[in-house]
C-alpha cells in the first residue's frame, strides 16, 4: 500500500518548463554522447523538453558546483560520474560542493575503458604489454586526461595489481590526449569505448584490453583485462543527480523518466553499441551503489598518494 501512495505522489509532480541537464565535460565525449542519448527520451517521459548544457573545465568541478548550487525544484539535473562525483573528493583538498549532499537520482550506464596502444607498439595483447612494461620499467607510457582520472586511476590499479612501472603522461583533457597517441607521442592509453572504437575499425589504434572483469559487447573480440590480471575491474559509470534537498518526490519522478528511456530499445541499441552496460536502479539502490564507490576509491588513491595538480 505504502509502494502505492509513494508512487501517486511521484506522479504528481508535473514539469512546466525545461529541465537543464549539466554535463561538467566538454561536447563530444563520452559524458555528453549518453546524456544526448538519454536526455531526449527522459523528456518525452516527464512531459517537457531538457536542455543538455556542456559547462566543462577544472576536472568537472565547473558544471558540478553549478549543479549542486541550483534551486532544488526539479528543473536542473547534473550528469556526473566517477571522476567529478568521487574521484575529486580525495584528489583536491576542498570543492565548492559536496556529492554526498546530493539527491542521488539514477544510475545512467556503466561504462569500461579499453585499453588502447599505438600499431608501432610490438604489442597485442595485455599479457605482452605487460612483458614488455616488465623488460623496460618505465619506458613504456600512457596518456590520461589528467591526474586522478579514471584513466589514470585504471592504470594505476594495473600497475599495482601487476608490479609493472609506466610512465605517466598528463593532459589537461582527453581529446588532445588520443591526438598523441594517435600520432605515436604516447605509446598506451585506457580510452573510453564511443571515443576510440572508430579509431579501433580504422586501423589507428589497437585494442588490447578492456577495463573490466568480463568482456564488452562493442568489441566483443577484445578480451576483458581481469582475464590476465585477477582482480582487475575498473569500470566506470555515468549518474544523474539533483541539488541537495530536493524533494523526494521529485527525484523519484526523475529517476522513472530515466529509467524509461534507458528501457526504450532504441536507447539501449545506441548505448550498447558504444560499449554502455545498463542497469537501471532506484533512488534507493543508486545511493547505496554511489555510497560503495565512494568507500571503494579513497583506498586506492591514498595508497597511489594522489593529488590534483594545484591542490
Amino acid at each position: 500500500m505504502l509502494a502505492g501512495v509513494s508512487s501517486a505522489i511521484a506522479q504528481d509532480w508535473k514539469p512546466v518548463k525545461p529541465i537543464r541537464w549539466i554535463v561538467p565535460f566538454a561536447a563530444g565525449g563520452a559524458a555528453d554522447i549518453v546524456s544526448r542519448v538519454i536526455a531526449p527520451r527522459a523528456a518525452e517521459a516527464l512531459g517537457t523538453s531538457i536542455v543538455v548544457d556542456n559547462r566543462g573545465g577544472a576536472s568537472g568541478i565547473i558544471g558540478a558546483e553549478a549543479g549542486a548550487k541550483a534551486p532544488p525544484d526539479g528543473y536542473t539535473v547534473t550528469l556526473g560520474g566517477l571522476s567529478s562525483h568521487v574521484l575529486n573528493v580525495y584528489l583536491f583538498e576542498r570543492l565548492p560542493y559536496d556529492p554526498r549532499e546530493l539527491a542521488q537520482v539514477a544510475l545512467l550506464t556503466l561504462v569500461p575503458n579499453v585499453l588502447m596502444v599505438h600499431p608501432s607498439l610490438p604489442v597485442r595483447s595485455v599479457k605482452e604489454y605487460l612483458a614488455l612494461a616488465r623488460q623496460r620499467p618505465d619506458e613504456l607510457t600512457y596518456a590520461s586526461s589528467g591526474v586522478g582520472s579514471s584513466q589514470h586511476l585504471n592504470a594505476v590499479v594495473l600497475q599495482q595489481l601487476a608490479g609493472v612501472r609506466l610512465t605517466h603522461v598528463p593532459f589537461r583533457s582527453g581529446a588532445p590526449a588520443i591526438a598523441d597517441l594517435l600520432g605515436g607521442q604516447v605509446m598506451s592509453m585506457f580510452v573510453t569505448i564511443p571515443s576510440g572504437a572508430p579509431h579501433v575499425r580504422a586501423g589507428r589504434l589497437r585494442a588490447i584490453g578492456i577495463a573490466s572483469s568480463t568482456r564488452s559487447t562493442a568489441l566483443p573480440d577484445v578480451p576483458a583485462i581481469g582475464e590476465t590480471v585477477k582482480g582487475y575491474d575498473m569500470t566506470t559509470w555515468y549518474s544523474l543527480h539533483a541539488p541537495p534537498k530536493t524533494p523526494r518526490e521529485i527525484v523519484a519522478r526523475l529517476n522513472g523518466a530515466v529509467n524509461a528511456a534507458l528501457a526504450d530499445p532504441d536507447v539501449q541499441r545506441r548505448l550498447v553499441a558504444d560499449g554502455a552496460i545498463l542497469r537501471p536502479m532506484s533512488p534507493e539502490a543508486f545511493a547505496n551503489f554511489f555510497r560503495g564507490e565512494y568507500e571503494r576509491w579513497g583506498p586506492v588513491i591514498r595508497q597511489a598518494g594522489l593529488k590534483a595538480e594545484g591542490s
